[in-house]
């Protein structure tokens, strides 16, 4: 089947406060283009949105440097969950689990929901889910995550959060940051997917749910898709993705859509970030919080976020 238009893709890796000096940002740098390189000679090869959106999130959920699947946080209690959703533009459905444990790609189940009449689960029904598929067993805890966790508890919990990226330093000085994987995609059908996946913020109160199996962090139309990050609450409060799709559903363009929305997140005080990608294949990012940690292929070159600190809350390509 002969593509209609040139595929867009945008992922992110969190968003944060510091990438703890140019070797940290020059591994994450690899890390995202490596995933965008796959991803995007995939929706070149003829691969869906969602089929796209579901590799990039498997990916970065499988790099131990990223707060989901391998490497994802642990919560007040020590225990891994997550929580992950995917959004089919095309077909309108949302699907996802919430606070599930000991698997290695939350991304999966979300989309074997996307078919079924229950579309979102939570803990214990997600651990069902991942029994009935016969989903193998696994343990994503990183030493780096553990001594994280450690710290913060002979510190009485006294951290907002983990870590955006896990890096050696990170665990030495647990500076705020705010950890979740996304992946946006166009393919060359013209359809758009958005799918979001995350350890959580770290040290929660059990059974928190995150926004990321929320529309408010993770939502596409036929006419835009958005993936969010940041503070969950914050996410959630704004319903951010949802907000923006909507905007550029009703008429706004994606970079009118996008600099509303920010601006009134801005005012609001959050903290967070997004991707977002629109059916004519224009590419936007913004953010509150200091770093987003996010790369993109407009169809002609590889581009990012990290150095991006221009003051501008919103960048558009």
């Amino acid at each position: 089947m002969t593509l209609q238009v040139i595929p867009k893709l945008i992922i992110h890796g969190g968003a944060g406060s510091s990438l703890q000096g140019k070797g940290g940002l020059e591994a994450v740098r690899r890390s995202l283009y490596t995933v965008i390189e796959e991803v995007y000679s995939l929706l070149l090869a003829g691969a869906t949105a969602s089929a796209a959106v579901v590799r990039g999130c498997q990916m970065l959920e499988d790099n131990p440097r990223f707060n989901a699947g391998t490497g994802s946080v642990l919560q007040s209690d020590g225990q891994i969950r997550m929580s992950a959703s995917l959004m089919d533009g095309t077909s309108g459905r949302f699907s996802g689990v919430i606070n599930v444990s000991r698997v290695k790609n939350p991304i999966e189940l979300a989309q074997f929901l996307q078919t079924s009449p229950d579309r979102v689960l939570s803990d214990y029904g997600s651990l069902e889910l991942s029994r009935e598929l016969q989903v193998p067993t696994y343990n994503g805890l990183t030493d780096l995550r553990l001594q994280e966790w450690i710290q913060e508890r002979q510190d009485n919990f006294k951290s907002t959060m983990a870590g955006v990226v896990a890096e050696p330093e990170l665990a030495e000085t647990s500076n705020a940051g705010r950890g979740t994987i996304g992946v946006v995609a166009l393919d060359g059908y013209g359809k758009l997917a958005a799918g979001t996946s995350t350890g959580g913020k770290g040290f929660e109160r059990i059974g928190r749910v995150s926004d990321s199996a929320m529309p408010a962090g993770n939502y596409a139309t036929s006419n835009a898709g958005v993936s969010c990050t940041g503070i969950g609450e914050d996410i959630i409060d704004e319903c951010l993705a949802a907000k923006i799709v909507i905007r550029v559903s009703d008429g706004m363009s994606l970079q009118e859509a996008m600099l509303r929305s920010f601006t009134e997140a801005s005012k609001n005080a959050r903290d967070l970030g997004a991707i977002a990608l629109d059916a004519t294949g224009a590419i936007s990012y913004g953010k509150t919080s200091e770093i987003l940690l996010a790369a993109y292929q407009n169809g002609d070159t590889i581009g990012d976020t990290l150095e991006w600190n221009d003051g501008e809350l919103i960048g558009y390509c």
